[in-house]
């Protein structure tokens, strides 16, 4: 018997295929890095190649779901769009149910009950991607939840997806310290990515979200240079 046919069937040794299929479309998608500092948390994300007649502002990777929460994924971008879309959905919903915005950890929750119901939904796949949650508390502490394909959700201070993903995680064991700054998240990050990517302006992005205004910021091309240039110095 073919065990890989359909999502609702086990294999002998316990494993749901369709879900390991789903994992191996997150660890071929670029790369992904997040790191929580003390009131901030960093993004690195590794950019696709863009034809010269694409416009690049359609490859996103950081996706805003409520004013106090974004998603960054590593895997397939079309799903990463509709999940995006079913969690900004919730999240307009909760407002007007309760009147005030989503916890992050709310939104973290539906998200990987929303990738949980597709692992056993006749008729469908799995989503190919993970995720990384990020927001703040109602503490205005800074959150970091990640979900994977087979709808499990776990809480981080610092982790990376996608290819590479391990190479950047065992960086990020050695390296990461509590409490960091601004500053120190942002190098962190950035040194983490250029473990797996090329030093390359075109080929990352670095974003950041604060407590002072809790949007995503990316980093323009002149501070990117500087934040690459950091780290290639160290190696020296």
């Amino acid at each position: 018997m073919s065990y890989d046919k359909a999502i609702t069937v086990f294999s002998p040794n316990g494993q749901l295929l369709q879900v390991e299929y789903a994992m191996e479309a997150v660890n071929k998608g670029y790369c992904c890095v997040a790191v929580r500092g003390k009131d901030c948390i960093a993004l690195g994300i590794e950019k696709a190649t863009v034809s010269k007649l694409q416009d690049s502002r359609t490859l996103q990777k950081v996706l805003l779901i409520d004013e106090n929460t974004c998603i960054a994924f590593a895997g397939l971008n079309a799903d990463a769009r509709i999940l995006a879309n079913m969690a900004r959905v919730e999240a307009q919903s909760y407002r007007l149910s309760y009147e005030d915005a989503p916890t992050v950890d709310y939104i973290a929750r539906y998200i990987s009950s929303c990738q949980q119901k597709f692992t056993q939904k006749g008729g469908a796949r799995p989503f190919g991607l993970s995720n990384f949650i990020c927001g703040f508390d109602q503490l205005s502490r800074p959150r970091l939840f990640q979900t994977e394909p087979s709808g499990f959700c776990t809480e981080w201070k610092a982790n990376a997806i996608g290819r590479n993903s391990k190479q950047v995680r065992e960086f990020l064991e050695k390296n990461f310290a509590p409490d960091l700054n601004r500053e120190d998240t942002l190098r962190l990050v950035t040194r983490a990515l250029l473990e797996s990517v090329e030093a390359n302006t075109k080929n990352v992005d670095i974003a950041i979200i604060s407590t002072e205004d809790r949007r995503v910021q990316f980093l323009g091309e002149s501070d990117l240079q500087k934040a690459i240039d950091y780290v290639i110095s160290l190696k020296k």
